[in-house]
Formats: structure tokens, C-alpha cells, sequence
């Protein structure tokens, strides 16, 4: 999205290549587009102060009586064997109540907009910076908050240059926009559209699962999929705000966002350029007039708005945004994917396979199927 010199994604999305090729790949057919390579800087805004990305390794950086609250509580979880049977469970387990309930439930609740209790224990999988006792007590002396996203490289176009990178190498007239799919068939092999009936040899989707499933006619429990939406506020101002972040995280229940990501800080631009990120229950109603209003008076009551003035603005909410990964949705998602199969349908990416995962895993997953349905044609 492009407004009064802003460029915008839907959302932050930022790229975090761990195979070479993968990117060279992309590079080369974005010859004409700068890439800036940079070197992620991320807080918490935890009661007014800045605290280093992941909480859990930075602990040493609240005041002393929490440092002790929470030194002692992830001292005897360490200790004592718990039970875990969801994610909130887990995080208890694994990091103690001080830890869990400062910061990680209150986040990662506002993020999901559910209960964490209902999120199977590895429902981020690799994305959740996990941290033992030895690695949180080192960090106090020796820092090291790495993380899988550390660096991460971006184009100057915004995220779409990587989709035009892809979409290059396709013959353009095989390429149709703006076309929905309505229904399949899977014994005729017909996908018809809001315009037209397709007959296909093999069909790829990257819709989410749960939508997507009920087009086939398939017997599957809708119950078992669960997700939450987005509401995104893309906004300018006309100066610039803090200059040395590029995003942060705020888990405090009384305001309306649990991120915010400032776009100028990745480009060098001199007027603040910020996504918004509010998440809310998959039935919430969304006014989105009266979230910009609170958004923009939160904005103000955490100070990184003050005499500002908006000059451009976009929003978008994501439904789904963040699918709810559980025992029931994992075994259904395969037990489907393994019938529709069969028919020589195949759903893959992050909500075609109904699960949390990089632009670079969508990637490499797209490249395994292709290369598996090549062998056997």
C-alpha cells in the first residue's frame, strides 16, 4: 500500500532467510529493487519501561523486587516437574508465575485473543524463544537475545517485490486475479469459480484449510478450527518519532494494541510511519472507527504520539490471522490433506496447512510439492 510517500504491507512482514539460495533465488528477479539488510531492534513496553526482547531473558532489567519475583519462581519450576497439557500450562512450567503472568500470558493473550489453556503447548513451535535457567542467569552478565528473526532483509517496494519476484517467472496469462472459488468437485475434478468451471489434473491451494475444506464436500468437524483476526492500522505522521526501534511489543491489557512497528526506522525516512496490530476473537464485531479512535489516544498515552499530526492512514483486518494449533486441528488438517490427495488436491502454506510458519518455510514447502508432483508426471 502506497500513500503520500508511505509504503506499507497489510502487515509487518519482514524476511528472515536461512537458506542462501532461497534468497538468491528472489534476488535475481529483483534486480531493479534495493534491499535493505538490517539488524532487528525490538523492546517491551512493560508499565512505561523498555525492556529488552525476549522478557524472559531480561528479567535482570526490571525492578528489583519483580527481578526477585520472578527469579524465584522460575527457580522452583525449574525445579519441579509440572504437567503440561496446553500452551498455559506450559509457559507456567517452563518459566514460573512471575515471568508467565507479567508478560507472556498477557501478550500472547491479546495476540490470540483466547484463552492459552485452548493452544496446544507448541503451538508457536520454533518461533517461541524459549530460555533455561542458565541461559537467563547468563544473560544477565553476558546479553545475547538473538532469535531466528535477528536480521531480517526488507525491499524498499515493500513485501510485494518478493510476490512480484515469484509471479516473474510465470507466464502471465496463466495468471487470474480477482477470481474466487465457489466449489469443487473431486470425483469430476471441476473447480468452478464466480465466473467459469475449470477441469484440473491437480489443484494447489493456499486458502485457509478450514474455508477451503468445506468447498470439497468432504466430511470434516468445522469445530475443530479455531483462529483470530487482525485489525491493522497502517498510519503516518507528519515528523518522526523514535528513531532506534523497529518494533515493540506491549502486553498491557489496557491498551488496544499488543505491537506496533515503525517503517521508518527500516527505510532512514524522516516522518513516522507505523503498523498497528490489535487482535480480536474470530466473532468479535469489529467497529474499526471506533479502534482508530482508542488506537490513536493509546498511541498518545504511551507517548509515542505527541504533538503529531496523521497525514495518511490505511487499515486492514486479517481473518484469519493467527490460526489456533491444537491435537484435534493437527490430526484433522492430515486426515484431510491424505483424502484430498487422492483427488489430486494438495493444501499447503501457512493457512493451507493450518499452522504457524515463515514466508521462507511457505517457500520451501511450495518447492518440495512441486518437485514431488514433477517426479510423478
Amino acid at each position: 500500500m502506497r500513500r503520500d510517500g508511505f509504503v506499507w504491507d497489510y502487515s509487518g512482514h519482514f524476511f528472515h532467510f536461512k537458506r542462501p539460495e532461497i534468497e538468491s533465488y528472489l534476488r535475481e528477479r529483483m534486480r531493479d529493487q534495493r534491499v535493505l539488510r538490517v539488524n532487528k531492534r525490538s523492546f517491551i513496553d512493560y508499565r512505561g519501561q523498555r525492556i529488552d526482547f525476549p522478557f524472559q531473558k531480561n528479567i535482570h532489567q526490571l525492578p528489583k523486587d519483580e527481578l526477585i519475583e520472578c527469579l524465584h519462581d522460575l527457580y522452583f519450576a525449574a525445579r519441579e516437574s509440572q504437567p503440561v497439557g496446553n500452551f498455559k500450562e506450559m509457559l507456567y512450567a517452563r518459566f514460573g508465575r512471575g515471568i508467565s503472568e507479567k508478560f507472556l500470558i498477557p501478550y500472547n493473550e491479546k495476540l490470540y485473543a483466547c484463552d492459552l489453556a485452548q493452544l496446544d503447548e507448541n503451538a508457536m513451535g520454533r518461533f517461541f524463544p524459549h530460555a533455561s535457567l542458565s541461559e537467563i542467569i547468563r544473560n544477565m552478565r553476558e546479553p545475547d537475545n538473538s532469535s531466528y528473526n535477528q536480521t531480517f532483509t526488507y525491499p524498499e517496494g515493500g513485501a510485494i517485490e518478493y510476490v512480484h519476484a515469484l509471479a516473474s517467472d510465470l507466464d502471465p496469462t496463466r495468471l487470474h486475479l480477482e477470481e474466487a472459488l465457489i466449489a469443487i468437485d473431486l470425483g469430476k475434478r471441476v473447480v468452478r469459480t464466480n465466473r467459469r468451471e475449470l477441469q484440473y489434473r491437480r489443484l494447489i491451494s493456499s486458502e485457509p484449510f478450514s474455508r477451503f475444506v468445506a468447498r470439497t464436500g468432504l466430511d470434516h468437524d468445522p469445530s475443530v478450527f479455531s483462529w483470530n483476526k487482525v485489525l491493522v492500522f497502517n498510519l503516518g505522521f507528519d515528523k518522526k518519532g523514535p528513531d532506534d526501534v523497529h518494533w515493540m511489543y506491549y502486553p498491557g491489557r489496557e491498551l488496544a494494541f499488543y505491537r506496533v512497528g515503525f517503517y521508518d526506522n527500516i527505510f532512514g525516512t524522516q516522518r513516522m510511519s507505523l503498523y498497528v496490530e490489535i487482535g480480536l476473537a474470530a466473532n468479535a464485531r469489529v467497529d474499526i472507527e471506533a479502534q482508530r479512535q482508542r488506537v490513536l489516544a493509546d498511541l498518545r498515552k504511551v507517548g509515542l504520539v505527541t504533538d503529531h499530526a496523521l497525514v495518511a492512514e490505511h487499515s486492514v483486518l486479517m481473518d484469519p490471522a493467527y490460526v489456533h494449533i491444537t491435537e484435534r486441528s493437527n490430526a484433522e488438517v492430515a486426515r484431510l490433506k491424505a483424502r484430498l490427495a487422492q483427488h489430486g488436491v494438495y493444501s499447503i502454506g501457512r493457512y493451507g496447512s493450518w499452522t504457524y510458519c515463515s514466508i521462507e518455510d511457505n517457500i520451501i514447502e511450495a518447492r518440495a510439492l512441486a518437485e514431488e508432483l514433477r517426479a510423478a508426471s
